[in-house]
């Protein structure tokens, strides 16, 4: 259940990090308040999930999939670039967080 928590917890994390683009600096009222209710909720499912598994590899987890999914969304749905390193170095986070869960020993 801790890893469900914390995939949870990292996919909110996508959403609030892409919220923040959306909040224009936190000037915009309802973009605003999702991305604060996203990092609320992230960071309670962080540490629910870190009740039970090691805080390195939750925490490592977490900005895995948060840095990734920012990253993969920056590029898909923000226009960002989406060069052939660009889309190696996203590889390389979700190889880096595969490496955590595979070795964490729960």
């Amino acid at each position: 259940m801790a890893w469900v928590l914390l995939v949870v917890a990292g996919l909110l994390e996508v959403g609030w990090s892409i919220g923040m683009k959306y909040s224009e600096g936190f000037t915009r009222p309802l973009p605003s308040v999702l991305t604060g209710a996203g990092i609320v909720a992230s960071m309670l499912l962080l540490s629910c999930a870190a009740r039970s598994l090691p805080i390195g590899t939750a925490y490592g987890v977490w900005v895995g999939i948060g840095a990734a999914g920012a990253a993969v969304l920056g590029m898909v749905v923000l226009g960002e670039p989406a060069t052939a390193a660009r889309i190696f170095f996203v590889c390389l986070l979700l190889v880096a967080v595969v490496g955590l869960k595979v070795t964490s020993g729960h």
